[in-house]
């Protein structure tokens, strides 16, 4: 799909979600950070999605989808993987320091490349996995995409949660999930996504650990 035509969709994506717009400067950066995950894609395999006008709605509108439950100064973005949802919500939220954490040397490697590309000051990878990592400081909210299970992220997560929200990104309702959880997990709510131009159900489950 040519430029131009990327940026409509993204525009007119961005246009049906809640919140205010993102600025001009800021969609170009969503752009700029679509086009290098597409040229590091081809040799790094940072996502299993190819067509970068899939990666608009699959990527950059479904990282965004959650800002209205992004508060506080400091998030967490836990096994940011290709910086999803991290780097697009460091875009959307200049005023927010956030941590790109991941496992992979490679990942990390991209993530560096963008934040030096896109000039994202607010934004700072890591390499390290989330359930041993020492932070020289805490967090308002730790969000992922990556974790399969509610319980595994909660336990991943626990040493950090502190006063913390967590923030779990999913597809369907997760009633099993939930069933699931520990007892020192509290959930807050289930928050039902709607993300323009994907038919798939998507769902935020905030949670808190119980002191």
């Amino acid at each position: 799909m040519p430029a131009t035509s990327l940026a409509t969709a993204l525009q007119d994506g961005l246009a049906h979600l809640p919140g205010p717009e993102p600025a001009a400067d800021q969609q170009s950066k969503l752009l700029a950070y679509l086009d290098l995950l597409a040229h590091w894609n081809r040799a790094y395999n940072l996502t299993a999605i190819r067509d970068p006008a899939e990666m608009i709605p699959r990527h950059l509108l479904d990282s965004l989808s959650v800002l209205p439950w992004v508060s506080g100064s400091r998030l967490l973005d836990a096994g940011s993987g290709a910086g999803l949802p991290g780097v697009p919500l460091a875009i959307a939220r200049g005023d927010l320091e956030v941590v790109l954490l991941d496992s992979a040397g490679k990942k990390i490697r991209f993530l560096n490349q963008v934040v030096r590309e896109l000039r994202l000051p607010n934004a700072r990878p890591v390499q390290s996995r989330l359930e041993s990592w020492e932070p020289d400081a805490g967090f308002d909210m730790i969000i992922s995409r990556a974790f399969s299970s509610l319980a595994a992220f909660a336990q991943a997560a626990r040493h950090l949660a502190g006063a913390a929200r967590l923030l779990a990104m999913k597809g369907r309702y997760p009633a099993a999930e939930l069933e699931d959880l520990p007892g020192w997990v509290q959930v807050q709510s289930v928050e039902k996504l709607r993300v323009p131009g994907l038919q798939e159900d998507r769902h935020l489950v905030i949670m808190s650990v119980i002191p």
